[in-house]
C-alpha cells in the first residue's frame, strides 16, 4: 500500500501503472524474508529443547533454515533481471498465458515460491482432499506433511463443516478489506505527502550534538512520523474485529430473539404464549401423534403444569426476599376451589382490567355485541371479567346457608345468562350502575380477609351481612330492570456467614450485615415481612435464618441452593414431591464441592477454620445430596518406621444432625498441588467422584435459578442434537448472568464489561468463528470426552496459571466441538472494588502471557487454517497483545516528538514554508494515532448487548452515564493493567496466581496500599509519560504557532496520564476526606520510614516491598535482563537532550557539555552517599559530626551554585530543566542496579542503589498525594466523590454517606 500511494498518481489503480507493478512484486522478497526470520526464531527459541529433539525434527529445522536462506538469495537475485523490462498487470498476465517462455526468471521463482501455498489454498477449499491426504500412508504424502507441519498426534483433522468455514472465511475477507481501505486512506496516503516534502527539505539544523549529521532525506524524521503509524497499522485490526464481532453478534442475538420481553408491558403481551411454549421446550413429549381429545387434555394438562412451575418460580423469589408478599401475591397463578370456564392468570395481568370493564360497560348503551367487542380487545379485560363474575358467584353461595337464598342468587345467575344468550343485557341490566357494586364487593372482599388473619369479630361479622344486605340490593334494584329478593347471610367460622463474620466491624465500624441491610434495603424489609420477628431478643434467635440471607447476597457457597435438585423433582410431579421423586432425583444428579482443605479445617484448633468446617457440615445436613471431596493429609510410619505424609482424595456426605460419613478414600502418590495449581488440582482430584455423562462446573460465587435450572433437560439434550452433525458437542457454554452491578459505579462498569464478553463476545466466538473455548464456569463438559484425554483442567504449574481456557483447547485439539447457548444463564458474582478488580485483570493478564508461551497456542495456531487462526489470536492472546503495542505506540510516538523538538529538527521543519501546506493532513494522520490509543471503540460489544436486551435508547443512556461517571478513566486505567502484567509476564515469565477476594468493597484503601499496588505498572509510567508530554510542551512552545497542534496530538495521551495516576484515588471511597487523608500521610510516612528486616511483610516496610517487587528480575533469564537495561537507557535522552537547551551551554553543540553534565551528575550521587554514610557512621554516637558534615556539603552546594548563578550565567528555567533532565537518568541507574542486582550485592553501592529507590518513592509519592491533600480542603469535593461512586444507589434512596461514616450509633437491626 505504501508503494501504491508513493505513485504520482496515489490512486489505487496505479497498480496496473508497469513501474508501480514491478515495484509491489518485491512483497515476494519480504515475504521470503520473514519466512527466515520464521525459521530463524524457530531455531533460537527451541534451542534448549534441542537435545530432546528426534533426529527428523532437527534435520526439517535445518532444512527450513536453509530453504529460507535460498529464497531469500534467489529472489532479489532475480528480481534484479526485471527491472530492465518491467511488465505491467495486464501484460503480466496475459504474457503468463500467450508465452510461458517469454517471462522473467523472477517471474517463474515467483510462481514456484508460491507454489505451496496454491495448494495450501486448494485443500482449504476442497476439505474433503485435505483429510484424505492426512490419512494417508503414501510415502509423499507422509513426506510432505512431515515437511509442512510438525508431526504431532493432537490438533490433527481440526476441520469444520463447509458451511462454517465459508461464514467465517467471509467474516474475515471482509474484515480486512474494511481495514485495509481504512488504512490506505486515512492512515497511510495522507502522510506520503508530507514525508516527499520533508524528506527533500534538506539538512535540518541540529541544536545538540548529532552522531550522524549528514543522514540523508531525513531518515529520522521520517522514521519517527511512520514508526506509529505502523504499529497503529498492526494494531487496529483488534478495533475492526470489535467492530464486526459487534454487528454480527447484534444480528445473532437479534434472529436469536434476545431482548424481545424487556418491559412489564411486554411481559403481559406474551404472557399468554408461555404455557405453550412451556410444554413445547420444556416438558418431555411422548412419541407419536396425539389423538384431538388427548390433545386438548393435554394442552390443559400443560397450563396446569405451567401454574405450577411458575408459582414454584415466584415462591423461590419470596424464599430469598427478592419480592415482598403482595408482590407475590400479584404474580403467582391463582388456584380457585371451583372450576372457571377460562384460564386462570396471575393478578398482575389483570390488574385495573375490572375498573376498566366498567367504564367499557358505562359508555355502551346500545347492543351487546359492542360490548363483547370493545372487551374482548384486550384478552385479559375478558378473563378478568369471566373470573371476578364466576368468583363472585361462587363467594355468594359460599356464604348463604338457608335454600330460599339460594334460589334468589340463582335466579340472578339465570336471568343474566339468559340476557347474554339473547343478547339483551345492555337492555335488560343498568351497566352504568356496576361500578356501586364493585366498591361494595371491595369492601366485602376486605372484611373478609380480615376475619381470616384477626379470627372472628361480631362487629365485623354484622358489616358482613350488611354489606351482603347491600350487594343484593344494588344488583336486585339498581342493576336489574325487573327484580326481587330477600337474603339471609351466614358465615362459615372455624456457605454461611457465621455470626461473628455479620457482626464483625471494619476500621470504618461498618459490619457485613449493616452493609447488606443498606445496600438491599427492599430485600431486608422483605425478609424481617417473611420471618416476622417480634422483638430484637427473637431477631438474634433467628441468626440462621439471618445468616443464610446475608450470605446469598454476599459472594458465598451461593451454589449450595441445589436448584437442580429442586428442578428434577418438580419434573416427577407437578403437585407433590414423593419419596420416589427424590431417590430417583438423587440418581440422576450428583453434587459435589471440591473443598480442598476441609480435612485440615476438621481439625484446626484456629476458630475461624473450625467455624467454615462447621458451615459446611451444615450444608450437607441442610441438602443431603450434597458431598464433599478433599484432600486429607495422614501422618503414618513407613517401612523404615520414619514418619511421613500420605495424601488421599476423599469424599464424604452428611449424616444425621452433625456428623459426617466417609464414603470413598483413594491414596495419591504425593501432594497434587506440589507440582500444579492448587485451583486445578482441586477439580481434578475430585472429577471421579462424579456421576453421569456430563458434569458442569459452577464456582463458588455462582448463583443458581429454581427458573433456569428448569431448561437442564434441554441444554442437556443438545450433546446428542442431531443439528452438529458429526460434530458432537463435548462442551455446552452458559451465559452468565453477573447480578453484582448495582454496588457501585466500578461494579457497574466491571458488570457490563463481564455481561457483554459471556454474552455477544462468546455468541460470535461459537458461531460463525468456531474458536469458543471455555472460559470458566459454569460451563458443561461431556465428562466422558473429557475424563478420558486428561481432565477438565490443565494444572501445570505458571504455564497453566489460566487452567479454564486450555481445557477449551484441549478439546478443540482432540477433536471436539465446543458451543454456546443463551436459553440459560447462571448468576456470577464479579469483583467490585478497584483494587480487586484490577488484581482480577492481573491475574487473567498473566495468564494469557503465559498461553503466549504455551505449547498448545503454538500447536492451534499451526494447525488452524489461516482465517481461523485469526479468530483465535484476536480473541484470546492477541487481545493483549494488541493492548500492549496499543501503549508502546504511545511511547513511541512520545519518544519520537521528544528526539523531533530536542533535537531541533521539528523546529526548523515546522518553521519551513514548504511544510505548511501539508501541516493539515499531518495533523489528520497524528489525531487518527490518539484515537486508537484510547480504545474506546472497544466498549461497541457492551453497548449492542444492552441495547438488544434493553433497548437502543437504554443502552444510549446508560452509555452517557457511563461516561459521566468516568468510565472511560477506569477502562484506560485497566489498559495499563494489561498492559504491565502481559508485557512483564512475556519478558521474564514466572507468573503467579493473585488471589482477588471477594469480601467488602465499600473501604477506603490507604494511600500506601494503593502505591504498593500500583507504583509500577501505573504511576511510574504515568510520570514518565508526564515528563515527556512536559518536556515536548516546553521546548516545542516557541515556534509553534498555535497550541491547538500540540493539544489536537497530545490530548489522548494527557487523558492517559490522567488516568494512570489518579484513578485508583478517584474510586476510592473517602479518599478527599480530610481526616482520611491525615490518617493516609501518617501511614505512608510510618511504611517509608520502616526498615527491612527478616519476617517483615511488604506491607509493613518499604524496603521488604521494594525486594519483592524485584523478585521476577532475580529468576528471568539473561537475554530478558539484557532487553530491560537496553530498555532502561531511553531514559537517558532526557538529560543528553536538555543540557544543550540550557543558557549555561551557550548554544554548544560539543560533545564536552554532555561529558560535564555527567560530571555533575556524578557529583550529585557522590554527595548523596557521603551523606549516607555519615548517617550510618555518625547518626547515633556523633550527631555533632554528622551535623557538621551536613552543614559544609550545604555551604558548598550553596557556593557552587553562586557562582554558576553569578559567573556561569545560570538561570531558575536551567535549574528546573536539570531537574526534568537528571531525573530520568537516575531511575535509569536504579533499574540497571536493580537488573544487575547480584552483581551489585556484593559491592558497597548496593545501600546506595537501595536508598535511591527509597528517594523516587518518596518523591513519586509526595507528587501524587500533593493534589489529594488540596482537594482534601473542599468538603464539596468529598461529596462529589460519593455521588460519582455510588450514584446508582442514591438513585434507589440508599443512604453511603452513612456506610462510609460508619455504624456509629445506628443499630445493626434498625
Amino acid at each position: 500500500m505504501v508503494i501504491i500511494a508513493w505513485s504520482p498518481s496515489g490512486s489505487l489503480s496505479a497498480i496496473f501503472e508497469p513501474t508501480v507493478f514491478r515495484d509491489v512484486m518485491t512483497i515476494f522478497i519480504t515475504a521470503a524474508f520473514l519466512n527466515f526470520l520464521q525459521a530463524t526464531l524457530e531455531i533460537v527459541l527451541n534451542w534448549k529443547a534441542w537435545r530432546s529433539l528426534v533426529c527428523s525434527q532437527m534435520i526439517r529445522h535445518v532444512l527450513k533454515f536453509v530453504v529460507a536462506i535460498g529464497w531469500l538469495i534467489i529472489l532479489p537475485v532475480t528480481y534484479t533481471s526485471s527491472i530492465q523490462n518491467p511488465t505491467g498487470l495486464i501484460k503480466f498476465f496475459s504474457n503468463w498465458i500467450g508465452n510461458f517462455q517469454s517471462q522473467s526468471i523472477y517471474n517463474v521463482a515467483v510462481a514456484l515460491y508460491m507454489l505451496p501455498n496454491i495448494f495450501s489454498a486448494l485443500f482449504f477449499i476442497f476439505l474433503p482432499i485435505r483429510r484424505k491426504l492426512e490419512r494417508s500412508n503414501a510415502h509423499i504424502v507422509r513426506f510432505l506433511l512431515w515437511w509442512t507441519q510438525p508431526k504431532l498426534y493432537v490438533a490433527r483433522g481440526m476441520y469444520e463443516d463447509t458451511c462454517s468455514l465459508l461464514k467465517y472465511t467471509t467474516f474475515w475477507i471482509l474484515l480486512l478489506i474494511c481495514k485495509l481501505a481504512f488504512s490506505y486512506y486515512v492512515e497511510i496516503s495522507p502522510l506520503v505527502g508530507p514525508t516527499k516534502t520533508i524528506m527533500f527539505l534538506g539538512r535540518g539544523r541540529y541544536i545538540w550534538h548529532e552522531f550522524f549529521p549528514y543522514l540523508q532525506h531525513n531518515l529520522g524524521v521520517v522514521f519517527t512520523i511512520w514508526a506509529p503509524v505502523v504499529m497503529v497499522y498492526f494494531m487496529d485490526t483488534q478495533i475492526w474485529y470489535a467492530i464486526f464481532s459487534t454487528v454480527c453478534g447484534g444480528v445473532n442475538g437479534a434472529f436469536s430473539r434476545l431482548g424481545e420481553i424487556r418491559t412489564l408491558g411486554m411481559l403481559r403481551s406474551r404472557f399468554e404464549a408461555i404455557p405453550k411454549a412451556f410444554g413445547k421446550n420444556l416438558v418431555p413429549t411422548h412419541r407419536g401423534e396425539p389423538k384431538r381429545h388427548e390433545q386438548d387434555d393435554r394442552t390443559s394438562l400443560m397450563e396446569k403444569k405451567f401454574s405450577y412451575i411458575w408459582n414454584a418460580f415466584i415462591s423461590s423469589l419470596r424464599e430469598e426476599d427478592l419480592i415482598s408478599n403482595s408482590e407475590r401475591d400479584l404474580l403467582v397463578v391463582p388456584s380457585s376451589v371451583g372450576d372457571t370456564s377460562v384460564t386462570q392468570w396471575p393478578p398482575f395481568l389483570l390488574a385495573s382490567k375490572i375498573p376498566m370493564a366498567l367504564d367499557i360497560a358505562k359508555s355502551v348503551k346500545k347492543r351487546d355485541e359492542e360490548l363483547l367487542r370493545r372487551i374482548k380487545q384486550d384478552p385479559y379485560t375478558y378473563y378478568a371479567v369471566i373470573e371476578c363474575y364466576e368468583t363472585l358467584l361462587d363467594i355468594l353461595y359460599s356464604l348463604i346457608a338457608e335454600t330460599s337464598d339460594m334460589k334468589v342468587v340463582d335466579r340472578i345467575r339465570e336471568s343474566l345468562e339468559e340476557s347474554i344468550h339473547n343478547q339483551s343485557l345492555v337492555r335488560d341490566f343498568r351497566l352504568d350502575e356496576l361500578h356501586l357494586l364493585s366498591d361494595k364487593f371491595n369492601k366485602l372482599l376486605s372484611l373478609l380477609l380480615e376475619i381470616e388473619q384477626e379470627g372472628n369479630d361480631t362487629a365485623k361479622m354484622t358489616q358482613i351481612a350488611n354489606l351482603l344486605q347491600d350487594t343484593m340490593e344494588i344488583i336486585t334494584q339498581d342493576i336489574m330492570k325487573n327484580g326481587q329478593g330477600v337474603l339471609t347471610p351466614y358465615f362459615k367460622e372455624e456457605v454461611l456467614f457465621s455470626a461473628e463474620d455479620l457482626h464483625k466491624k471494619n476500621e470504618d465500624g461498618i459490619s457485613i450485615l449493616f452493609y447488606l441491610q443498606k445496600i438491599y434495603p427492599d430485600e431486608w424489609k422483605n425478609f424481617f415481612e417473611r420471618i416476622r420477628p417480634k422483638d430484637e431478643e427473637s431477631r438474634k434467635s433467628m441468626m440462621d435464618e439471618i445468616s443464610r440471607w446475608a450470605s446469598y447476597r454476599g459472594q458465598t457457597a451461593k451454589t449450595a441452593k441445589l436448584d437442580h435438585q429442586r428442578t428434577n423433582s418438580s419434573y416427577q410431579d407437578g403437585e407433590s414431591v414423593a419419596d420416589m421423586d427424590l431417590a430417583i432425583a438423587d440418581i440422576k444428579f450428583t453434587y459435589v464441592v471440591s473443598c480442598q482443605v476441609y480435612g485440615m479445617q476438621k481439625v484446626s484448633k484456629d476458630a475461624k477454620e473450625k467455624a467454615r468446617y462447621l458451615n459446611i457440615l451444615n450444608l450437607m445436613m441442610m441438602y443431603p445430596s450434597l458431598r464433599i471431596a478433599y484432600i486429607d493429609e495422614v501422618e503414618a510410619p513407613n517401612k523404615d518406621g520414619m514418619t511421613e505424609k500420605t495424601y488421599y482424595s476423599v469424599l464424604v456426605k452428611g449424616v444425621g444432625d452433625k456428623y459426617d460419613e466417609e464414603i470413598y478414600r483413594i491414596k495419591l502418590p504425593g501432594k497434587p498441588t506440589n507440582i500444579g495449581e492448587g485451583k486445578p488440582e482441586n477439580q481434578n482430584h475430585a472429577i471421579i467422584f462424579t456421576r453421569g455423562e456430563a458434569l458442569q462446573v459452577i464456582d463458588m460465587n455462582q448463583d443458581n435459578y429454581l427458573e433456569e435450572a428448569f431448561k437442564m433437560r434441554n441444554v442437556l439434550e443438545e450433546f446428542e442434537s442431531t443439528k452438529y452433525g458429526k460434530s458432537k458437542p463435548t462442551i455446552l457454554g452458559l451465559r452468565e448472568h453477573i447480578f453484582t452491578g448495582s454496588v457501585s459505579s466500578l461494579a457497574w462498569f466491571m458488570s457490563n464489561q463481564e455481561t457483554s464478553f459471556v454474552t455477544i463476545g462468546q455468541r460470535v466466538l461459537a458461531n460463525p468463528l468456531k474458536v469458543r473455548f471455555h472460559y470458566g464456569h459454569p460451563d458443561i463438559f461431556d465428562r466422558l470426552f473429557h475424563i478420558t484425554r486428561g481432565g477438565i483442567s490443565k494444572a501445570s504449574k505458571t504455564i497453566n496459571l489460566s487452567e479454564d481456557i486450555f481445557s477449551g483447547f484441549n478439546s478443540t485439539m482432540r477433536g471436539g466441538n465446543i458451543t454456546h447457548h443463551e436459553y440459560m444463564q447462571v448468576g456470577k458474582g464479579r469483583d467490585v472494588g478497584m483494587n480487586q478488580i484490577s488484581s482480577f485483570e492481573a491475574k487473567v493478564a498473566n495468564g494469557n502471557g503465559e498461553q503466549t508461551l504455551s505449547r498448545d497456542i503454538y500447536r492451534l495456531g499451526r494447525r488452524f487454517d489461516f482465517y481461523r487462526m485469526l479468530s483465535f489470536y484476536f480473541t484470546t492472546v492477541g487481545f493483549y497483545f494488541s493492548s500492549m503495542v496499543t501503549v508502546l505506540t504511545v511511547y513511541v510516538f512520545l519518544y519520537g516528538r521528544l528526539y523531533l523538538v530536542l533535537s531541533g529538527l521539528e523546529k526548523s521543519i515546522l518553521l519551513d514554508p514548504r511544510i505548511q501546506e501539508n501541516i493539515e493532513p499531518l495533523q489528520n494522520v497524528l489525531a487518527s494515532q490518539s484515537v486508537f490509543q484510547l480504545g474506546l471503540l472497544l466498549v461497541l460489544p457492551m453497548v449492542m448487548e444492552v441495547g438488544l436486551e434493553k433497548g437502543f435508547r437504554t443502552a444510549l443512556g446508560e452509555f452517557i452515564i457511563m461516561q459521566l461517571q468516568l468510565a472511560s478513566v477506569f477502562f484506560t486505567f485497566q489498559l495499563g493493567t494489561k498492559t504491565h502484567y502481559y508485557g512483564r509476564t512475556i519478558l521474564h515469565g514466572g507468573a503467579k496466581y493473585i488471589p482477588t477476594g471477594r469480601g467488602f468493597v465499600v473501604y477506603h484503601a490507604k494511600f500506601a496500599e494503593n502505591y504498593r499496588m500500583y507504583s509500577r505498572s501505573h504511576f511510574v509510567k504515568g510520570l514518565e509519560l508526564l515528563i515527556l508530554l512536559v518536556v515536548y510542551l516546553a521546548y516545542g512552545r516557541s515556534y509553534r504557532t498555535s497550541s491547538s497542534l500540540y493539544l489536537f496530538v497530545t490530548f489522548s495521551i494527557w487523558f492517559m496520564v490522567a488516568s494512570w495516576l489518579f484513578a485508583p484515588f478517584i474510586f476510592n471511597p473517602s479518599c478527599f476526606e480530610w481526616q482520611k487523608t491525615v490518617d493516609d500521610w501518617t501511614d505512608w510516612r510510618k511504611w517509608m520510614g520502616n526498615r527491612g528486616g527478616i519476617g517483615m511483610s511488604g506491607e509493613q516496610s518499604w524496603e521488604a516491598w521494594w525486594r519483592s517487587e524485584q523478585a521476577h528480575l532475580r529468576k528471568t533469564s539473561v537475554r530478558a535482563l539484557i532487553l530491560e537495561i537496553l530498555m532502561s537507557l531511553r531514559f537517558l535522552i532526557y538529560q543528553y537532550g536538555i543540557v544543550y537547551h540550557l543558557k549555561i551551554a551557550r548554544h554548544s553543540t560539543s560533545i564536552l557539555v554532555y561529558g560535564l553534565s555527567w560530571l555533575v551528575m556524578l557529583t550529585v550521587l557522590v554527595v548523596l552517599k557521603m551523606v549516607s554514610i555519615g548517617r550510618q557512621k555518625f547518626g547515633t554516637d556523633l550527631q555533632l559530626m554528622f551535623r557538621i558534615l551536613k552543614g559544609i556539603l550545604f555551604l558548598g552546594f550553596v557556593t557552587v551554585m553562586a557562582v554558576l548563578f553569578a559567573i556561569g550565567g545560570l538561570t531558575i528555567t536551567d535549574v528546573l530543566a536539570c531537574t526534568l533532565g537528571f531525573l530520568p537518568t537516575g531511575w535509569c541507574i536504579l533499574l540497571i542496579g536493580q537488573a544487575c542486582a547480584p552483581m551489585i550485592e556484593r559491592t558497597m553501592l548496593w545501600d546506595s542503589i537501595q536508598e535511591l529507590g527509597r528517594a523516587y518513592d518518596n518523591i513519586m509519592g509526595l507528587i501524587l498525594f500533593l493534589p489529594i491533600g488540596f482537594l482534601s480542603w473542599f468538603p464539596f469535593v468529598s461529596e462529589f466523590q460519593t455521588r460519582l461512586l455510588f450514584n446508582q444507589a442514591f438513585s434507589r434512596g440508599l443512604q453511603i454517606s452513612r456506610i462510609l461514616a460508619g455504624q456509629k450509633d445506628i443499630g445493626e437491626f434498625e
